[in-house]
């Protein structure tokens, strides 16, 4: 058994690790997702998903790779553009994240919802309000965390704009 469970995780994490990354293909207002590099006559957005973090990048451009943590480690700086492509992205997964606790507090409760009627308990029973408010608080505890998240993100986000605003006047 411990043997199987062992296979299926290391399964599953070999899927995981070569589905990170997905084609966003447009053709004037058309947009097709694709597991494979866009045909030619498509203009092409690479999405990738890497420790936590969710990039775009216009894969049609020349791309020079490299890891933002290494360049603030290496006391490099990182664009204005970049920092901001990459709060974006956060914010984009801290929100899927947030629908997909959704999804599983519902699961949950329906598994509750299955066992209190295998047991043949009233909706009204001690025990079933407080799992289900254990769920709830969990859940909503999560989301919560994220939400806050968010707003710091997009705190940072409207800083970094505010400053490169007058860069644009000034060069214009």
């Amino acid at each position: 058994m411990a043997k199987r469970l062992l296979f299926i995780i290391l399964a599953m994490s070999a899927f995981t690790a070569q589905s990170n990354t997905i084609y966003k293909c447009m053709m004037d207002d058309k947009v097709v997702f694709s597991q494979t590099v866009c045909p030619q006559e498509y203009r092409q957005h690479k999405i990738e998903y890497q420790l936590g973090i969710t990039t775009e990048v216009d894969s049609d451009k020349h791309e020079l790779k490299e890891d933002p943590l290494k360049a603030l480690l290496n006391k490099q700086t990182i664009s204005k553009e970049k920092l901001l492509q990459l709060l974006d992205g956060e914010m984009y997964r801290l929100k899927q994240e947030n629908s997909y606790f959704e999804i599983l507090r519902a699961s949950e409760i329906q598994k509750l919802d299955r066992k209190r009627f295998w047991q043949t308990k009233p909706k009204d029973d001690p025990s079933y309000g407080l799992e289900l408010q254990e769920i709830n608080d969990r859940f909503d505890d999560l989301t919560q965390n994220n939400v806050d998240v968010i707003k710091v993100l997009n705190q940072h986000k409207m800083k970094i704009t505010a400053e490169t605003q007058p860069d644009e006047y000034m060069s214009n």
